[in-house]
């Protein structure tokens, strides 16, 4: 799948500077663009736009012409804010929430600890646009989410796959009543297919040794149990199809009317509402509805993840605390953010 770009490979800036006031124009193909924020940017060029890709741009200030390579983040800070509302409006209409989630989650979850290169690590890098990582087992049905965002994308060029990934995620959980999660943007993208990385990081749900097999994928990233069985609690939203993941029933009565399209099976009544009834509905197994995998089950089976599961069920505010630093973890893994710090919208 190809990747798009919306930026010009270069750019001429004029700058006209009368006394102390300095007017600063933008020019493409001679033709005049609106000035644009750049979020960073050296301090002799303060107002120097750059866009997704770094461009040079041709710098006039009285007697002297220079060419300068332009520093500013990855995406725009005001793109992602406008994208924002856009993800809103969308969610609104497709009942989507669960399929984005799950979209960034996959992006950022084949983040290797032990390996240091980008984008060799993996992580959160915008890869999953590519067809080839999403022929993967584990991403199934997720070329439905890019076929959603791709045009947010093709509007706002100026935020990358990365940001826009993690962006809706995070929005789709909030909108969903959960927590305000504590996020970052900035994230550069993978340049090409041959930078994905190899099928089989993300968990399986039906492992012979569920508890083993998923602190081998989430400590491969860095997290630990507590942030585990908090990210586990996401299952309150969606449902599983058993046509894509080999799991669940084809309809319930709580699915087979949607919202969306209809079927599969869902770990909750309430299947777009973000709260903790996950967890109760785990620990009680009062309805065969309702979806249970080995991975769900064995929180309230291995003793250290318990602890937490059990909590999570009668505590929703210390479920929502510990899940938004969880989620803002894991969109964050592998990144590397133009500016360095990254920066918040």
């Amino acid at each position: 799948m190809a990747s798009l770009t919306g930026a010009a490979s270069r750019l001429l800036l004029a700058a006209r500077i009368t006394g102390s006031t300095t007017t600063t124009r933008l020019y493409f193909s001679s033709s005049y663009v609106s000035p644009l924020k750049c979020p960073k940017s050296s301090p002799l060029l303060s107002h120097v736009f750059r866009y997704q890709k770094q461009s040079l741009v041709r710098v006039s200030s009285g007697s002297f012409s220079t060419v300068a390579s332009t520093k500013c983040a990855a995406s725009d800070p005001d793109q992602l804010k406008s994208a924002r509302e856009d993800i809103k409006e969308l969610l609104k209409t497709k009942f989507c929430h669960p399929i984005l989630v799950r979209l960034g989650w996959h992006d950022a979850g084949t983040y290797n600890k032990n390996i240091e290169e980008w984008p060799q690590r993996g992580g959160a890098n915008g890869s999953l646009r590519f067809e080839v990582e999403l022929k993967h087992g584990a991403n199934a049905g997720l070329v439905n989410a890019l076929k959603l965002l791709q045009p947010i994308k093709d509007k706002y060029s100026g935020v990358t796959y990365a940001d826009l990934f993690q962006l809706a995620s995070a929005t789709a959980v909030e909108e969903a009543g959960g927590p305000k999660i504590p996020m970052k943007y900035g994230r550069m993208d993978v340049s090409g297919p041959e930078q994905c990385p190899e099928e089989g990081r993300l968990p399986d749900a039906g492992p012979p040794s569920p508890a083993a097999h998923l602190r081998d994928v989430f400590y491969r990233m860095g997290l630990n149990d507590k942030e585990i069985v908090a990210l586990s609690g996401a299952h309150t939203l969606g449902r599983s199809r058993p046509e894509r993941s080999g799991w669940g029933k084809p309809e319930t009565k709580y699915t087979k009317d949607g919202p969306g399209a209809p079927g599969g099976q869902s770990w909750t009544v309430q299947w777009l509402k973000f709260d903790n009834s996950y967890f109760k509905d785990i620990k009680e197994r009062r309805d065969n509805d309702l979806l249970v995998l080995p991975t769900d089950a064995v929180l309230f089976e291995d003793p250290s993840f318990k602890e937490y599961a059990e909590k999570y069920a009668v505590d929703q505010d210390s479920f929502f605390k510990d899940y938004a630093e969880a989620h803002a973890s894991l969109s964050n893994l592998g990144a590397k953010f133009d500016p360095p710090q990254g920066f918040s919208i």
